[in-house]
This record gives C-alpha cells, sequence and structure tokens, in this order.
C-alpha cells in the first residue's frame, strides 16, 4: 500500500496536559512526530519499528539510548595542525609581534636576526593558527553533522547541540577546535544526565573560560561577565537576581582558569571571603553558587521551558512552564524523567505541537539527508556553507546567547536560501563548485603574485598604479617590521598543507528506488508518497495538485512505470519543491 498522509494531531483539549497519552491513540504518524522531535526524522521503516514498540517502550527506547549499540560513529580525525608551541596562544597579533620583538621569539617561530621584515615569520606563525583552526573547525563541524545524521541516538545528539546554542561560545573567539570538541564530548555524554552537573563541568571548560574571560577574574578585581551570563542565560533568566548577586557571584569564581586543555583553580586569585549570594551567606567558590543557583525553584522552569521549546513548540503557558519545572525540580534536575513525561504526555501529541516548531537550519539540513535516505552528509554542497546561508554556523554562535530560534530563523530571505540549499543538495553543482573551505577570506591576486615569487612589497601592492596612493607607493620600498597581508595569505596556504580534505561527494540517494519501493504507480502517488515521507504538516490541497500537474509534464505521463528509466530527474525537482515550502520547514 502507498504511503500516505497520516496527519493525526490530537485533541485541543490535550494542549498543556501531561499526563501520558492513551495507548489507543498511539500509531504511525504519532511515532513520526516523536522521532521528528526526539530526533531528527526518520526513514518509513525507522518510523515502523518505533510503532510497533508501542509509546512507552519507543519513548524509552529514545530516552534511555545508553543501551543501544552505536557503531556507525567514529572519532574526530585530527589534522595534526597543532604543536605544543601554540600553547599559551597570544590575544592578538600585536601581543605576537611584540613578544618576538622584546624576547626574539613567539610561538616557537625565531625573529629574524638581520634583513628586511625581520618578524615576519612570527606575524605569519599566528595567522597560520588563526587559519588552521578555523578550518579545522570547520571540519568539526561537518563531523558533528554526520554524527547527527548516523546516530543510533538521536536524541543524545538533537540534545547535544540544545546544550551547544544553550552554554553558546563560538570558535572566533575561542580561537581553538580542540576547546570546542572537548565541549561536543561534553554535551553528548551529559546531554540526557543531570542539568546541574552539566552546568558545573561546562563551567570548568577551557573554551567557556576563555570565552567569558576567566583570565580576568581575580580576587580584588572580579570580572563578572561569566557571573552574570550564569545566571541570565544559563540557568534564572533576568529579573531573579540583584546586580549584588552578580558581584558576589563573580567572587566566587575568582581564580578559576585553564592550561591548555585542563581546569585549575588559583588559590592565590580566589577571593576567600564571605559572599552574600541569593540569600546565602558563605565562604562560596565557583561550584557551591551554581548548586545555590539550582536551588531556586525558578531554575528549574526556566531550564525545563527553554528545553520544551527546543523539542516541543516555541509558546508554552505559565501554567505548562511550572508543572515542566516541578517534574525537573523533584527529579533532582535529571533529564530523563523531564524527557519522559514530555514525550509520552497528551500535550506532545496535541494539535498545537504539530507544526509548532520551526526546525533551525543544522537540524533542517540532517533531517533533509534523513528523509531523502542518505547515509552520510554530503561534501556538495559544503555544509557550512549551507548552513551559513540559512542562518547558522555550527560552533559559532552569534553570541553568549546563542541563536535566537523560533520564527527568527525564517524570513523571506532565509525561506529563499532554505530552497536554494534543498536545490543544492538535489541537484548538487558538481562542475563549477569551488572549496568554501580556501576561497572564503582569500585574495587570488595576492596568492598569484606570491607564487610567481614577487617580493612582499610588490605582491602587496595595488594592482592599477594610476590607482596607488602615495602612501601605496612608499609602502613598496619601505622597510617594514612585518606584513600581515601577506602574512594572512601565507597562513591559509600553510593550513592548507597540513589540513585533511573534506570529502567533495554528493549526497547519495534514489528518488526513484525509494518511490517505487512506497508503491507509487502514478504521478499523484508519487507526490502523496514523498510528501508522507518528508513533511508533518499537509500541503494544502492546492499546492498538492500543482505539484502532481508539474511532475506529469516532467514525466510526459501519469505513468511512474512508463518513466521507469528516466524519472529521477522530475523527482527530484519535485522534491525540490517540496523541500521549499513553508510546511517543509515545520515539525
Amino acid at each position: 500500500m502507498i504511503l500516505r498522509n497520516t496527519w493525526s494531531p490530537g485533541s485541543a483539549a490535550w494542549q498543556n496536559d501531561l499526563s501520558p497519552l492513551p495507548r489507543s491513540e498511539w500509531s504511525y504518524d504519532r511515532a513520526a512526530h516523536l522521532l521528528a522531535h526526539a530526533g531528527f526524522g526518520g526513514t518509513p521503516e525507522e518510523i515502523q519499528k518505533l510503532t510497533d514498540l508501542g509509546l512507552e517502550r519507543a519513548v524509552a527506547q529514545l530516552v534511555h539510548y545508553e543501551r543501544i549499540p552505536n557503531p556507525k560513529l567514529a572519532p574526530f580525525v585530527e589534522s595534526g595542525l597543532w604543536d605544543p608551541s601554540l600553547k599559551g596562544f597570544p590575544d592578538s597579533r600585536p601581543e605576537a609581534t611584540d613578544r618576538a620583538e622584546q624576547h626574539g621569539e613567539s610561538m616557537g617561530v625565531a625573529a629574524k636576526p638581520a634583513g628586511n621584515r625581520p618578524v615576519q615569520p612570527v606575524s605569519d606563525r599566528f595567522f597560520y593558527w588563526l587559519r588552521a583552526t578555523m578550518l579545522e573547525t570547520r571540519r568539526l563541524g561537518y563531523w558533528w553533522a554526520n554524527r547527527m545524521l548516523a546516530t543510533a541516538h538521536p536524541l543524545e545528539e538533537k540534545l547535544a547541540l540544545f546544550w551547544h546554542g544553550h552554554f553558546a561560545t563560538h570558535e572566533n573567539k575561542v580561537r581553538d577546535y580542540r576547546k570546542m570538541l572537548q565541549q561536543i564530548e561534553l554535551f553528548e555524554h551529559g546531554a540526557t544526565g543531570n542539568a546541574r552537573d552539566l552546568t558545573i563541568k561546562v563551567a570548568q571548560t577551557p573554551a567557556m573560560l576563555y570565552f567569558l574571560d576567566a583570565q580576568y577574574n581575580v580576587k580584588g578585581a572580579p570580572n563578572e561577565n561569566f557571573a552574570r551570563e550564569v545566571m541570565e542565560l544559563f540557568t534564572m533568566g533576568v529579573g531573579n537576581y540583584t546586580e549584588k548577586d552578580v558581584r558576589e557571584c563573580a567572587r566566587a569564581f575568582t581564580g578559576w582558569y585553564f592550561d591548555d586543555l585542563a581546569f585549575h583553580v588559583d588559590a592565590d586569585k580566589h577571593d576567600t571571603g564571605t559572599k552574600q549570594f541569593l540569600g546565602r551567606d558563605g565562604n562560596f567558590d565557583g561550584t557551591d553558587v551554581i548548586k545555590i543557583i539550582f536551588e531556586q525553584p525558578v531554575t528549574a522552569e526556566y531550564l525545563a521551558s527553554k528545553i520544551y521549546r527546543f523539542l516541543v513548540r516555541d509558546e508554552l503557558s505559565p501554567d505548562l512552564r511550572k508543572s515542566l519545572g516541578a517534574v525537573l525540580r523533584n527529579a533532582n534536575y535529571e533529564l530523563k524523567p523531564l524527557l519522559t513525561a514530555i514525550f509520552s504526555s497528551k500535550d506532545f501529541y496535541c494539535a498545537a505541537s504539530y507544526g509548532g516548531h520551526i526546525k533551525g537550519p543544522v537540524e533542517h539540513i540532517v533531517a533533509m539527508q534523513k528523509h531523502l535516505g542518505a547515509s552520510s552528509m554530503p561534501g556538495v554542497p559544503d555544509f557550512n556553507q549551507a548552513t551559513i546561508a540559512m542562518g547558522q554556523h555550527l560552533l559559532n554562535p552569534p553570541s553568549v546567547a546563542g541563536w535566537a530560534g523560533g520564527k527568527a530563523w525564517i524570513t523571506p530571505g532565509l525561506l529563499i536560501a532554505r530552497g536554494n540549499v534543498a536545490r543544492d543538495v538535489l541537484i548538487p553543482d558538481m562542475t563549477g563548485f569551488h572549496d568554501w573551505n580556501f576561497t572564503a577570506g582569500t585574495d587570488d591576486v595576492l596568492g598569484q603574485r606570491v607564487r610567481d615569487g614577487y617580493d612582499i612589497g610588490a605582491a602587496t601592492a595595488v594592482s592599477d598604479p594610476a590607482k596607488m596612493s602615495t602612501f601605496d607607493r612608499v609602502a613598496l620600498e619601505r622597510d617594514e617590521r612585518f606584513n600581515t597581508r601577506i602574512s594572512g595569505y601565507t597562513g591559509w596556504e600553510q593550513a592548507a598543507r597540513k589540513l585533511i580534505p573534506t570529502p567533495r561527494d554528493a549526497a547519495r540517494f534514489d528518488l526513484s528506488e525509494l518511490v517505487r519501493g512506497g508503491g507509487a504507480t502514478t504521478a499523484a502517488e508519487g507526490v502523496d508518497y514523498l510528501a508522507a515521507r518528508m513533511l508533518r504538516v499537509p500541503l494544502a490541497p492546492a499546492t498538492r495538485d500543482a505539484f502532481v500537474v508539474f511532475l506529469a509534464k516532467e514525466l510526459g505521463t501519469d505513468s511512474l512505470e512508463r518513466a521507469r528509466s528516466y524519472m529521477e530527474d522530475a523527482l527530484r525537482m519535485t522534491t525540490h519543491l517540496i523541500m521549499s515550502t513553508p510546511e517543509y520547514q515545520l515539525v
């Protein structure tokens, strides 16, 4: 039997009701809804397996995933870009070159004892690491996306993605892919564990310590950055603490720092005095104040509602917020009871929860590959370039607040971008593709001049002498200490020598095989199969009919059997239309 639209959202009366869904209400559609929200969607075969388990066992399998083997995941293979001389990497290029001026070397590179531009090798080294860690972080994002696609534990990766946006740090400031990898591993390991314990561990990660300026938080001169964000964004929300609480909290975190990839506390820089924090007095350290924060009822409500908005729908009532907070607080901040309550509830399957969540770009592109039956993330289009076009750069959130999400994901321009990404996945440009890793930020003219043996002054000169300013003409012959423009190019070139290339293959799937396997024999049945496989919100009848007409016209026949040998391209174009609809953006 052909797979058809089976959407069956529950009663509006179920909204805000956390009591379990009756077993009699379980169905294939409810299983598809569950997998779309607790993961990244699934194939009809995966959905049917969940259906056969029944509600309780299906939820348990997703939430208690530790018992399920996960053999397709591989560890991240580093390119070998980092070496110990980069430890204590300078905060800025001026700091890097000043070190060389003062000490004769910096980052393991010696300044030239004589000659023109004596600090050029040091400047080159600084820009090398900026380029190298950025490129490796892009590889890291691509690797993580593949884990999201291949995992047998979809909720683990879905919640790891949530925590990345919640405890937001970005590589542009951290400038060390290894620290970002540490966080991914922590988010995966603690995805559905204890929220309080995860918060403490995140506060001790080198990425967070550097990102929120722990190195400047010392006794006698506390830096309030982390103290403010741990309450405002990570645990309680605005309005639930005072400015004095911020100052006292900052004192508790004084002396926390990292050495390379390890967390430490400098006892000499830690303030051991009594702090007055959230109505408590004591000689608190950072761990103590986090535990006090988690004693506040508002913390459970804040975290539970934020998790709910990420997994279910963007809008929830104050009463539901309190109920969810009570579940989390009563479980001592263990997340599994909360997740089980959400995914088992009538509220989760009510009408408001169908189409109530806009997929974020990373979630969107992983789900797209799931719908197409691909087993790995393609290299064309480039994963990072595609998600950035849609408004999300994995491992580079825009600020400590993470991504706004919800309706912010959809503007007219971003909706067009989503359609363009779908086109590039379905009909990849394998001949005109340029590797975005090395075309972004490079200068073709400069690079050609360097390869042709120009000296630095000539290589960086303005091409047209008529447009050359007096400053440019003087720069041709001046005795510079270094030239940062040439360092920018050299950094790309040196990083490229070591970087492991990202596979540049197209997504592997066969829509003709999928549609035939689904039992479709006519253009109408083909459209219905594709829509049922890919959408969680039904197409408007007029839109569906227009797609049927389009497919039949492209095939030159209504019979899929007649078009069996050549229907792949037409099916891909029809799928592009489906994936470009507003309905496809929702789950």
